[in-house]
């Protein structure tokens, strides 16, 4: 079957395309030039076979291979416990935010487990390492602005150091989507928070390039910057 899928996506890539990706993925190897769409039409297609063959021989020879394993797991049909269980083998094979954030986007399952993925994430928000940050923090992004969970969020947020560009990234991210959902409670948190100061500025970046957010809005926000 592993022969199989990689002729198969080494007959979908372009080579126009996979320059295009490896611009947008620094230092990410073996990249073939599959399109997302394509990548989820097969996703889709190994989901509803042996998937657990596939998932069990599966390389890591590329980055639409890695991509692919995590497009599966989105969308198989298991209980929730033997995802998480599939997710956190999947998990170390994160190196890069395309792969991180498209893995996320895929675990809908989450809307109607959140209590259960919550305690899953809780470990992965505390880690050393910059990838389960971003997974943890993308995770939150997605499926926890709400308003049951907003507060825990931001703590959470304010929880985490880590010098890693693309962690600290995410968290910039993320709270810019809280505060589009969630101003009051935001803006609070912003004006009391420990984030260290490019993570910051960054999230303070992301809010005032939102469409949602009205000019004079952004100038109350710009003028919080901090200087370094």
């Amino acid at each position: 079957m592993q022969k199989k899928i990689k002729q198969e996506l080494e007959a979908l890539a372009e080579e126009k395309y996979r320059s295009f990706s490896s611009a947008l993925l620094p230092g990410t190897k073996h990249i073939l030039g599959v399109r997302l769409p394509l990548l989820r039409k097969l996703s889709k297609k190994l989901a509803q076979s042996d998937w657990q063959a596939y998932l069990l021989t599966a390389q890591n020879d590329s980055f639409e291979e890695i991509m692919l394993q995590g497009m599966v797991i989105g969308c198989i049909n298991c209980s929730v416990e033997e995802r998480l269980l599939l997710v956190q083998k999947f998990i170390p094979k994160i190196d890069n935010w395309s792969v991180c954030d498209s893995f996320c986007a895929g675990l809908k399952f989450t809307k109607k487990s959140q209590a259960q993925v919550w305690d899953f994430l809780k470990p992965y928000l505390k880690s050393d390492q910059e990838f389960q940050i971003r997974f943890a923090v993308v995770m939150l992004l997605f499926y926890y602005i709400d308003k049951p969970h907003i507060h825990a969020v931001l703590t959470h947020f304010d929880e985490i150091h880590h010098e890693g560009y693309y962690a600290k990234m995410a968290v910039a991210w993320a709270i810019s989507i809280c505060y589009i959902q969630f101003p009051e409670y935001t803006l609070d948190y912003l004006k009391h928070n420990r984030l260290d100061d490019f993570t910051y500025n960054k999230a303070l970046q992301k809010i005032t390039e939102s469409l949602k957010i009205d000019y004079e809005t952004k100038k109350k926000i710009r003028a919080m910057k901090r200087k370094l």
